[in-house]
C-alpha cells in the first residue's frame, strides 16, 4: 500500500491510499479518481515528503485557506473539510427529525403511504430489492448518505 498527497484541479488537498504506483496510474488515467471534498474528476498527486522520523506528526488535509492543519491539533471526531461537515448536520438533523425503525424501513414505509400507518418521517435499511420494490410502487424514498448503525465520534 502506498500513500498519495493528491490535489484536484479546484485547488483541494487530501491523501488516499492504493495498492500500488501502478494502480493509482490506472485509476488516474482511468478516470476513476475523484476529490475527496468537490468530486473534481481531474486530480494528479502533489508535493510529497517522506515520513522520515517516528517522532514527527503526521499532517491531516489543509484547511480551506491551504494553511496546513496539523492532526494533533484536530480531534479526529472534528469533520476535516467542507463536505464532511456539511455531512454531519446533514446526520444529526436526520437523526434528530426522524425515528430509526431499522430492518423494518420498508413495511413502515409502505404502511404510511397506504394510509394503514400515521405519516412520519422515518428511516432505516433495506434491502435493494426491497427500496426497487418501494420506489416502483411510488413509495417516497431515498438513500442516505451514511450508514444510521455506524456511530461517529
Amino acid at each position: 500500500m502506498i500513500r498519495y498527497a493528491l490535489k484536484c484541479a479546484n485547488g483541494h488537498r487530501f491523501e488516499s491510499w492504493f495498492q500500488s504506483g501502478a494502480a493509482f496510474d490506472t485509476l488516474q488515467a482511468s478516470g476513476m479518481l475523484a476529490c475527496a471534498v468537490c468530486g473534481e474528476a481531474r486530480v494528479e498527486k502533489d508535493l510529497m515528503a517522506p515520513h522520515v522520523s517516528a517522532e514527527s506528526a503526521p499532517q491531516a488535509p489543509c484547511a480551506r485557506d491551504d494553511t496546513p492543519v496539523r492532526a494533533e491539533e484536530r480531534p479526529l471526531s472534528t469533520p476535516a473539510n467542507p463536505a464532511e461537515q456539511a455531512l454531519q448536520r446533514v446526520r444529526a438533523f436526520i437523526e434528530t427529525h426522524s425515528e430509526n425503525v431499522g430492518q423494518d424501513f420498508a413495511r413502515r414505509a409502505r404502511e404510511m403511504h397506504a394510509g394503514a400507518a400515521e405519516a412520519r418521517p422515518i428511516h432505516g435499511q433495506a434491502k435493494p430489492e426491497e427500496a426497487r420494490q418501494l420506489a416502483e410502487e411510488g413509495v417516497p424514498i431515498a438513500p442516505l448518505p451514511f450508514d444510521p448503525d455506524i456511530k461517529s465520534n
